[in-house]
């Protein structure tokens, strides 16, 4: 047999047919056994190919069906925070925006325009901000059973860039963080910028389950863990409180620091965070972007009293830090209530939104929480995620791929194999099981934020219409 052949030469070749149309969008691969007899070469090089056309996007593995040629790429994750598409209608962008709020907004801002003041908003700021900011946001982010203390509050330009800064600062290149087997795109393109492996970890309807994270760090420790127990993004999962104070006792047990992503938990349930459960292990991260407005925010980060000054180094090395003026304006915007009427206007968007689902989608599985700003759909078979996104674009509306959040498994160290802790090439990682049934390659998540309502509306009944009709 000629293992001797690059296996990304003969991927290249496999490319050039899927390029010219000679293999076509759906069509099944042979199986890898089959593949390996007909061009000669070992069953195990045969598994590389298939691995690198996975991680090319050029094709999908699909557990118990086979490997098919992608009908549209994956997005990264930084289509899920920059406009990537020329859809008409964008589900994939995911920033609510309330009835009257740039009013709300310019009337906060008025007070910075005077020249004393803006002499000094436009200063630059440390990562600990002002006093007033650190007060500001710990009464923002209070829950009945926690209150952060203001003096472990930190700022970064963002939510995206505090996530950035606790993973620098907890995890050297090469280690490893826990995450839930779907997770938000952008933690692994993060993640791939630090040389760090994320480990995906089993969960079900609650989320990450503790037991898999001791049995995980056990086998081979984990430097971190990185969590979303609210409104989990993709499939709106929310942690009882039983299971927070169960992972936490854990992550206590264990001694494991963890980021706890709470984002989006403006919208859920009044639960105290993670970080109520192993205060002296969690870091929080919060922000202004979905609160808000994305184009001037701040990034929160509520760490460990013995963590401030290291995580702090981190976000000023990184260039993380917040500006002043977005620093100024969002402390008067929570000062004066501006926040909390955006806030509640919010929710009750979120909820008249996911009526509109519950209307146009009543034949379908969705997995949504009544208060989230997304729904992850499970499509009717013989839908996968790629064809239907494609179908979707072609009617002029964006969808993200169930796909763009598995975590592929990684590959253990052996003889052979890459260096421990490398991300496994594997066709069949995006098949990965979700709670609930079904895999990730059958489903698609809907940004149900950024369309206005009467377009959200028609948009549904289109995908509706393309999901009944089959490929």
């Amino acid at each position: 047999m000629a293992d001797h052949l690059d296996y990304r030469r003969i991927a290249d070749r496999v490319a050039a047919d899927i390029a010219a149309g000679r293999l076509r969008p759906g069509e099944r691969l042979p199986p890898q056994r089959v593949f390996a007899r007909r061009r000669g070469i070992a069953a195990s090089t045969a598994g590389r190919v298939y691995g690198e056309l996975v991680r090319r996007g050029l094709v999908v593995g699909e557990v118990g069906r086979g490997t098919f040629v992608r009908a549209a790429p994956v997005p990264s994750g930084r289509a899920l925070a920059e406009p990537a598409t020329t859809a008409p209608v964008n589900l994939e962008l995911n920033y609510p925006s309330a009835p009257g709020q740039p009013e709300l907004l310019a009337r906060g801002l008025t007070p910075l325009l005077r020249p004393d003041v803006l002499a000094e908003a436009t200063r630059t700021a440390p990562a600990t901000g002002t006093a007033a900011a650190r007060e500001a946001v710990a009464a923002l982010l209070a829950t009945p059973g926690w209150r952060p203390d203001p003096a472990q509050v930190l700022f970064a330009g963002n939510a995206r860039q505090a996530i950035a800064g606790a993973l620098a600062s907890l995890v050297r290149p090469g280690g490893r963080v826990g995450v839930e087997p779907l997770t938000y795109p952008l933690v692994k393109e993060i993640a791939g910028r630090l040389g760090v492996t994320l480990v995906p970890l089993a969960a079900d309807e609650e989320g990450l389950r503790p037991d898999a994270v001791a049995a995980a760090h056990r086998s081979a420790p984990l430097a971190a863990l990185y969590v979303q127990p609210t409104l989990h993004n993709p499939t709106t999962a929310t942690a009882g409180a039983a299971r927070r104070a169960r992972l936490g006792a854990v992550v206590e047990e264990l001694g494991l620091p963890v980021i706890e992503d709470r984002i989006w938990s403006f919208l859920g349930p009044d639960t105290a965070p993670l970080a109520a459960c192993a205060p002296g292990h969690v870091h929080v991260v919060d922000g202004l972007s979905k609160r808000v407005a994305p184009g001037l925010t701040a990034g929160f980060l509520v760490v460990p009293r013995d963590r401030v000054e290291h995580t702090a180094g981190a976000l000023r090395s990184g260039g993380w830090t917040a500006g002043r003026f977005a620093l100024e304006a969002g402390t008067r915007w929570i000062a004066d209530g501006t926040v909390a009427r955006l806030v509640s206007a919010k929710r009750a968007d979120a909820a008249a939104r996911q009526r509109l689902v519950a209307e146009h989608l009543a034949d379908f599985t969705v997995r949504a929480d009544p208060r989230a700003y997304y729904a992850w759909w499970q499509l009717p078979a013989p839908w996968r995620a790629d064809t239907f996104t494609a179908a979707a674009a072609r009617r002029g509306i964006a969808v993200t791929p169930g796909p763009a959040f598995v975590v592929p498994p990684v590959r253990p160290a052996g003889p052979g194999a890459p260096a421990a802790g490398l991300p496994a090439a594997d066709p069949q990682a995006a098949g990965v099981p979700v709670a609930g049934g079904g895999s990730a390659v059958d489903c698609v998540r809907l940004g149900l934020a950024s369309a206005p309502p009467p377009e959200l509306a028609r948009a549904l009944r289109t995908l509706a219409d393309v999901a009944r009709g089959g490929p």
